[in-house]
């Protein structure tokens, strides 16, 4: 399959301080593709770069074959962007919104109407075409925003974190559109602060932590990096408790775990159904009380943790949301 995004080696220095550390990833057509990173891993600087908004200090970017160093306004054409915060004008119709929008991306004058019908249609918006998006729900005005960074027919697709904010069955719904982007031949790279999102849509995944890119796989090969036994949390009643509960299955059962406040976590690779009565028993002659007990298989939280050492942060850091997609439109 080609590939219609090719990173190669770049790196990005502000000043002394290295935020993205010689990456590389191919990314193909077709594909939905996640970036994962904790807060500060260098993901946002990636995509910034990817956008054409920030310069590699090395390195190359390429989107279908065109280096976005020298012909950067002709790979902007190629990308759409949907930002994380809702960027719809509340003051004007769906309507109104997508047409404006559509004469910021330079689609011809003859093909709006038919290109707002499309959208109107996609976003199930049709009815609603002439109420201010003021007056919409959350999910209604992300579906519009969704609908908006397609209006010129993108090569490629930025999502970020595009169902932040969403109850579950708006995410839910917005989960079947993104899928209904690529059966018309969409790419999509897509950030998200919620895991079991990344494992219900990409394709494949990159983690990135501290600049660099720290695994790549399917979410079914991520997850085998943890283990293809069980991942055992336990809740007692104090950190102290739980230290020792730690200590004591360590030396009985032959395991690893981690201790976070008053919970522990181990990966027991070699899972017996046996030894969960074994150590509860164990845990209550000691007296070392247990509030809850899970048992599951490896999901992308548990590698997220193993390889960043921490649980996936809301992203805070949002210092070049507001102005990419208005740098990308006048880059145009």
């Amino acid at each position: 399959m080609e590939h219609i995004l090719r990173i190669k080696d770049i790196v990005k220095k502000f000043g002394d301080f290295t935020a993205v550390d010689s990456i590389s990833l191919d990314i193909k057509k077709g594909e939905i593709f996640g970036i994962l990173g904790p807060n500060g891993a260098g993901k946002t600087t990636t995509i910034n770069m990817i956008l054409g908004l920030l310069k590699p200090t090395s390195g190359s970017i390429t989107i279908n074959g065109i280096d976005i160093a020298k012909h950067g306004n002709d790979v902007k054409k190629m990308m759409g962007l949907m930002t994380q915060e809702t960027v719809v004008d509340g003051d004007l119709t769906a309507r109104d919104n997508l047409e404006i929008f559509a004469k910021l991306y330079h689609v011809p004058d003859s093909k709006i109407p038919g290109k707002v019908k499309e959208a109107l249609a996609e976003s199930e918006l049709t009815e609603f075409a002439d109420k201010k998006a003021g007056t919409f729900s959350g999910g209604m005005q992300r579906r519009l925003a969704l609908v908006k960074s397609m209006i010129q027919d993108p090569m490629l697709l930025i999502l970020d974190e595009p169902t932040t904010g969403l109850d579950i069955q708006n995410r839910v719904s917005m989960w079947g559109h993104i899928k209904g982007l690529i059966k018309i031949g969409v790419t999509i790279i897509l950030t998200t602060q919620y895991l079991e999102e990344a494992d219900a849509l990409c394709d494949r995944i990159a983690i990135i932590d501290h600049g660099k890119i720290k695994a790549i796989g399917t979410a079914s090969e991520l997850k085998r990096m943890v283990g293809t036994g069980r991942v055992l949390e336990i809740v007692l009643e104090s950190e102290v408790q739980a230290q020792s509960a730690a200590s004591l299955l360590k030396s009985r059962f032959k395991i690893n775990p981690i201790v976070k406040g008053d919970r522990l976590d181990a990966i027991i690779e070699k899972w017996d159904p046996k030894m969960l009565p074994e150590m509860l028993s164990l845990l209550e002659k000691k007296k070392l009380i247990v509030s809850s007990v899970n048992v599951h298989f490896p999901t992308l939280d548990d590698v997220f943790i193993k390889l960043t050492g921490s649980g996936m942060r809301d992203s805070a850091s949002n210092e070049y949301v507001s102005a990419r997609s208005s740098a990308m439109v006048r880059g145009r």
